[in-house]
């Protein structure tokens, strides 16, 4: 799994005392939040990278998209 690192959070006392009295796994659910936030941050940075190579795409004239297939099969 790698390194870990402690991260603090001050949350209300009585938020803590609920879940703890629940029998929740505090860290887990820090853990599956932080993770899950990680990955929609990555998803909006790959759909932004996304929209830009589409708008790039799209200057190229799909003939030369055609000649570039062609020529890379040939060259097999």
């Amino acid at each position: 799994m790698g390194a870990q690192v402690t991260v603090c959070a001050k949350v209300p006392a009585d938020l803590k005392k609920k879940l703890a009295e629940s029998g929740i796994n505090i860290s887990e659910i820090i853990r599956k939040a932080m993770q899950s936030e990680a990955e929609r941050l990555e998803k909006e940075r790959l759909k932004k990278l996304l929209k830009e190579a589409s708008v790039i795409l799209q200057k190229i004239p799909p003939e030369e998209f055609i000649e570039s297939i062609r020529a890379s099969r040939d060259s097999r």
